[in-house]
């Protein structure tokens, strides 16, 4: 697995500073009654559940919420496909952060055939009107997609399934995650290509180096919302690690093929 390029004892100070930061930032999205849906995507063993458990650690567990729905019920399954996801859109004052979202379909639900390719291309005509009408309505929306390489995907896998630890993570998606490792990045080209606009832009984290990543894509977040004492404002994003995206990164090397 990937080693990072920041000790443990320069990780935890950055880390530590960061999450104090974030306490800053959930007392101003108080106090002016916001309302911010953070939304992470990306492959199986990406780091989503690192990331968030990082962001989280230290908030008002009222005012945060994490969201990671499972596999929809009969009703849900029958009804209009953003119905279940909007119960949990965040209310004033909250911070919702999504452990994959509705773009469920434009990834595992498409991959693994578990929608119609009518019900795909309905999603993805439909998914940035959906966004924009969400910002209309006040809420901030941050996109993140965690891109991990082949090599690491295989040995995080391996690890999940000999680490007593981690093995609650398995799920029958994990054992064709490589197998079909083009298909889900066709995918994924697609859904951001497709799905990336002005108002609700895509932002891609290289996120081999897991250090790296928490500390990058925390960061990033701090300097989405223009809050009092913002020490973050002037610590620059490592752009090789968090970068909004283009087009151009299916094929420049930023993005994992």
């Amino acid at each position: 697995m990937n080693v990072s390029s920041l000790s443990q004892k320069e990780y935890k100070s950055t880390l530590r500073d960061l999450q104090i930061q974030l306490v800053k930032l959930q007392n101003h999205i108080i106090q002016n009654n916001l309302r911010l849906l953070v939304i992470f995507e990306g492959r199986d063993s990406a780091g989503k559940d690192g990331i968030i458990k990082r962001i989280t650690e230290h908030l008002s567990p009222r005012d945060t919420r994490v969201v990671a729905l499972g596999k929809p019920s009969d009703r849900e399954a029958n009804s209009w496909y953003f119905q279940r996801y909007v119960s949990h859109l965040p209310s004033a004052q909250e911070m919702v952060l999504m452990n994959r979202s509705w773009y469920n379909r434009a990834g595992v639900e498409r991959v693994m055939g578990f929608c119609t390719e009518a019900e795909y291309q309905h999603f993805m005509q439909m998914v940035i009107q959906f966004e924009r009408m969400l910002i209309e309505s006040g809420i901030h929306i941050v996109k993140y997609y965690l891109d991990i390489s082949k090599q690491e995907q295989i040995a995080r896998l391996e690890d999940r399934r000999t680490n007593p630890l981690k093995q609650w993570k398995i799920s029958p998606i994990d054992e064709v995650a490589i197998a079909k490792w083009n298909e889900y990045s066709e995918a994924r080209n697609e859904m951001l290509n497709r799905s990336h606009s002005y108002t609700t832009p895509w932002h891609v984290v290289s996120a081999d180096d897991k250090k790296q990543a928490r500390i990058n894509v925390i960061r990033h977040l701090l300097s989405e919302i223009d809050y009092q004492n913002n020490l973050n404002k002037h610590n620059d994003v490592d752009e090789n690690v968090v970068f909004q995206f283009t087009p151009q990164n299916l094929h420049n090397g930023k993005i994992s093929n």
